[in-house]
């Protein structure tokens, strides 16, 4: 493991046994397979995606929420899962914070901002009594919200105030990193953005390691340093960002960044076939390859390995990759 890595997940697994049709079977759902990844100090990650390809589970394994079914979780050189439960708790509930989809649901709405803030100071016993109450409007002050609002309630603060709020929170333990699951889709327009400077603001601010989960490409790429595009729980792609618009190697990140309208110039958008295959029973092969406009035998039999792009930290699994520019010789022809 890296000097610098705070957490490193190697050959990750995540396995869920849902109810099928019958009364006493169950189904094996395959949220997150074969996840490698590391997170180092300071840089922002993106992880993008649609709904239900894993974001959230990878999400949750980096801060310790949910143990893989197999695979190793290394914080800060450490096996997560080897530790004792009192141990475990200290160091990654000390050392990192998790910002939620939807702050209504998020905050205990009969607790008082304030005493929101105040908890996690009180769970892991830091400082005196009157430090916590300094440290409650140092946090109020470090994410915009006025100290009038202290003895307020989450309902009667506007969606922007219960994000900042949870922000605020995720922070109160000056944590090393923050992960960030879809932290405005709840949100209005108007606000988004504010949210998104904000968490950019803290992190350079704070030297934080960001994790910054969503399913817009676009607002990732302005977000990250790196962007990891995963497809039915796995990691399909792992690029800088500056990669992402026109040298994406996968063909999903691809069609993934040219659904999203661009201010930039026009991008024809890349139509996939068919919906997103059940994670009970993944495709042979590439796990991709059902809605690949590219994929012929050799992907249904085999599971593409790991292959380099020339670009430093770009790495990809695809089996006939694109070139640098989406084009009509790419096999494709746009609708």
């Amino acid at each position: 493991m890296s000097v610098s890595a705070l957490v490193e997940l190697s050959d990750a697994h995540v396995v869920h046994k849902a109810r099928s049709g019958g009364l006493f079977t169950r189904d094996r759902v395959y949220a997150l397979t074969g996840a490698d990844l590391t997170i180092a100090a300071g840089e922002t990650v993106g992880v993008v995606g649609e709904s239900g390809c894993g974001k959230s589970t990878l999400a949750k394994v980096l801060v310790g929420v949910e143990r893989p079914t197999s695979g190793t979780v290394s914080f800060k050189g450490r096996d997560l899962w080897a530790m004792a439960p009192a141990q475990r708790r200290a160091a990654v509930g000390g050392s990192t914070g998790m910002i939620f989809q939807d702050p209504s649901t998020a905050l205990n709405h009969r607790l008082t901002v304030r005493q929101i803030l105040r908890d996690p100071l009180d769970v892991h016993d830091r400082g005196s009594k009157q430090r916590r109450e300094e440290r409650v409007r140092e946090l109020m002050g470090l994410v915009g919200l006025p100290r009038a609002l202290a003895d307020g309630l989450p309902g009667q603060l506007s969606g922007g105030q219960r994000q900042r709020v949870a922000i605020a929170r995720a922070l109160a333990l000056e944590p090393d990193l923050v992960v960030a699951d879809e932290p405005t889709s709840a949100l209005d327009v108007s606000v988004r953005a504010q949210i998104l400077n904000l968490l950019l603001d803290l992190k350079d601010r704070l030297g934080l390691a960001l994790v910054f989960v969503s399913h817009d490409i676009q607002t990732v790429r302005r977000m990250s340093d790196r962007v990891i595009t995963m497809y039915l729980g796995r990691i399909v792609e792992e690029a800088p960002a500056a990669d992402v618009t026109d040298r994406a190697r996968h063909p999903y990140t691809r069609a993934l960044f040219s659904a999203t309208p661009s201010l930039l110039g026009p991008i024809d958008p890349i139509a996939l076939k068919g919906p997103v295959p059940s994670a009970t029973r993944p495709p042979s092969g590439c796990p991709f390859r059902t809605r690949c406009w590219r994929a012929d035998a050799l992907c249904a039999e085999v599971m593409p390995g790991l292959a380099t792009a020339s670009t430093p930290g770009h790495s990809f699994r695809c089996h006939h990759p694109l070139t640098s520019s989406a084009s009509e010789e790419d096999g494709f022809q746009p609708k």
